[in-house]
């Protein structure tokens, strides 16, 4: 036997050998890691790996929708504290605009989206779910040293407001027979806000169909102060606004016509007596993001539950639990799109339109 045969027959027995001392293998070792490694690749690729909600929240719109956004968002924190939510303040039109350009996560609207909106939203692959949150009015201003104005009608606003008045319609007495004659000052939102687009569908007939010459803002608290200090001024904004300065302004009553005075209240507002001027605010939420980030989905879910307490913690007024309730089932089945035939509609029951949808 010559050498390289004998070093042959050496290596072959000692693996051999080596493989006999080893521990028999069981019958399931391989399949059981191959069944766990399989469900581990599952888990990774369809399901996130449960942990903390974390992550940013990104809100603008409406500064007449922002301070129940904030309240949700505070109360939501102390809950989700990993969950940033900024809320911003740009008008109903201005949150629209980032909304619809994919910059934002919700946007706050004191009306419905308008159709050339919806459109925006349309070309830039935006779906987005329209939930109602609460009802508010919208207050009627005057400076506490104005001793002559109690009430105003319909008919008195719109003289003031529509845009034939502008640079014509300049003193009190031009309003009412028996009014003083003084300089007539005007505060308004901005074109950008939804308030403004109300007022004018509710006043003048037409959305956006106003005067130019008054002091504009899209921050209420702006308003505020220019009415407070200014015994000529006339201006218009949410209720929940006047509630927190009430010490600065006076409030007007309205007269729809009927001979009634009547001022806004969380009764009349939620009974439909204060008229024209009721109406309903919303979340819009971008549909794709709901259903990515559990942040956002959570924070829906938790605006609708709570947002009847923390409403009325905030001055406005709170939808009816059934209404509440359609708007969760609104969310939940993702139903997209706009209850409204783009634009506010005054004196629509938001709850019949909910329920045609149903």
């Amino acid at each position: 036997m010559n050498r390289i045969l004998r070093l042959f027959i050496f290596f072959v027995a000692l693996a051999a050998l080596v493989a006999a001392c080893q521990p028999a293998p069981t019958a399931t070792l391989t399949p059981q890691v191959f069944v766990t490694v399989v469900k581990e690749r599952e888990v990774v690729e369809v399901t996130p790996t449960p942990g903390p909600v974390e992550g940013t929240i990104l809100v603008d719109g409406s500064s007449t929708v922002a301070p129940i956004t904030m309240a949700v968002a505070e109360e939501f924190q102390k809950q989700y504290p990993e969950v940033r939510v900024p809320v911003g303040i740009s008008g109903t039109g201005g949150g629209f605009k980032k909304f619809c350009a994919g910059e934002t996560d919700i946007s706050d609207a004191s009306r419905p989206i308008k159709s050339s909106e919806a459109e925006t939203c349309a070309q830039n692959g935006i779906e987005y779910i329209e939930l109602p949150v609460a009802f508010d009015g919208l207050a009627v201003l005057v400076n506490p040293a104005n001793d002559f104005v109690d009430c105003l009608t319909v008919e008195e606003l719109k003289r003031i407001w529509e845009p034939d008045a502008e640079g014509k319609i300049t003193n009190w007495s031009q309003v009412r027979a028996g009014f003083p004659d003084r300089p007539l000052t005007l505060y308004g939102p901005g074109v950008d806000s939804g308030t403004f687009d109300y007022f004018t569908e509710a006043i003048v007939g037409k959305a956006q169909a106003s005067r130019g010459d008054f002091l504009p803002s899209e921050d209420d608290n702006v308003l505020v102060q220019g009415i407070a200090g200014d015994p000529n001024a006339l201006g218009y904004f949410g209720l929940a606004y006047y509630e927190e300065n009430k010490d600065k302004l006076k409030l007007v009553a309205i007269d729809a016509g009927d001979g009634q005075c009547v001022y806004p209240t969380l009764e009349t507002v939620a009974n439909g007596t204060y008229r024209p001027l009721s109406r309903p605010l919303f979340i819009y939420v971008n549909r794709a993001r709901a259903d990515q980030k559990d942040e956002i989905d959570l924070f829906v879910r938790y605006y609708l539950e709570h947002a009847k307490t923390l409403v009325l913690d905030v001055g406005y007024i709170p939808l009816t639990d059934e209404i509440y309730s359609l708007a969760l089932q609104r969310y939940e089945k993702r139903t997209v799109g706009s209850v409204f035939a783009g634009g506010p509609q005054v004196g629509v029951t938001l709850a019949d339109l909910l329920k045609a949808e149903q």
